[in-house]
């Protein structure tokens, strides 16, 4: 059974996709989509409905549906009753992208309106699964199937999906867009921590003793350890039921290379500090819950 989609102002999933639909508004937003489909209205309104039917892990096919006998849904698109697409157009326009382009094209429009963050803020970073509706003729999908493609089966609360699996990185408290990045759905949060982590520094986006606040599929005792010894930053990751103040403690200790550094004890105190400050966030982690679900 599909969900209902009823728009909900005070629910953060319907908040975080109008913010990223209003982009569509930017003149510079439009050039990029002219660049890959014409016309720009029909275009953009099929992009929409792809976009919230990813967001919202169902088909396009109940998207269309819910979008032409909901009035609150085509005002939150932007859209009246005659400029909703039919299903068929949707899936056709589709079908003119490869992967590639259309992630490519997605990037790009993203990537164009986000801004640099601002000072005396904090990062959020969130990890959240994204299926694609790619069985249009309902053929059974394989493994070796999507051999050599960037989308993968994956797992989730859900079930069984094909997909990605989408970061999030927002300003807080602003909760602006700084990055969106794509991995493949089978590889997991802890996995991808030093993906992430490198793209966020090579962006400039983190600063040395930054606090990063990241959900539970982070977890893991080496990525508190890499986030401070590689990054000096705080992350914090949500621990889980079984963990071991004391363990990670022991495993916080200076790393090699710092010895090899001109200043020492500057960096022997940074280290210091942020260990100190990482293990007294995590004593009272739950107090920043309402922070990362926002």
């Amino acid at each position: 059974m599909q969900i209902p989609l009823v728009v909900d102002q005070s629910d953060y999933r319907w908040q975080l996709l109008g913010k990223l639909l209003n982009i569509f508004d930017f003149r510079k937003v439009k050039k990029i989509i002219a660049k890959f489909a014409s016309p720009i209205k029909t275009a953009i309104n099929c992009i929409k409905i792809t976009l919230t039917s990813m967001f919202f892990s169902t088909t396009i096919s109940h998207v269309v549906e819910e979008v032409k006998r909901r009035d609150d849904l085509r005002k939150f698109l932007g859209m009246n009753e005659e400029e909703v697409p039919k299903e068929g157009y949707v899936y056709a326009f589709l079908s003119r992208f490869n992967l590639n382009s259309f992630v490519s094209m997605t990037l790009r429009i993203l990537n164009s309106v986000t801004r640099k963050r601002a000072r005396n803020t904090r990062v959020i970073v969130n990890c959240t699964d994204i299926s694609v509706d790619i069985n249009w003729f309902r053929k059974p999908v394989r493994q070796r199937g999507l051999e050599g493609k960037e989308y993968k089966w994956g797992y989730s609360s859900k079930g069984m999906f094909v997909g990605f699996k989408l970061t999030l990185v927002l300003e807080y408290p602003s909760m602006r867009l700084l990055l969106f990045l794509l991995h493949p759905a089978n590889r997991h949060e802890a996995k991808i921590f030093q993906e992430v982590m490198d793209e966020l520094k090579r962006r400039k986006i983190i600063r040395r003793g930054d606090v990063i606040i990241m959900d539970k599929g982070f977890y893991a005792y080496r990525n508190y350890l890499i986030g401070i010894n590689e990054y000096r930053i705080i992350p914090l990751i949500f621990p889980r039921s079984n963990f071991d103040f004391e363990r990670l403690d022991g495993m916080l200790s200076y790393p090699l290379s710092i010895f090899d550094s001109k200043s020492l004890d500057e960096e022997m105190r940074m280290v210091k500090a942020l260990k100190s400050r990482l293990l007294n966030l995590l004593k009272r982690w739950s107090d920043f819950k309402a922070v990362r679900s926002v």
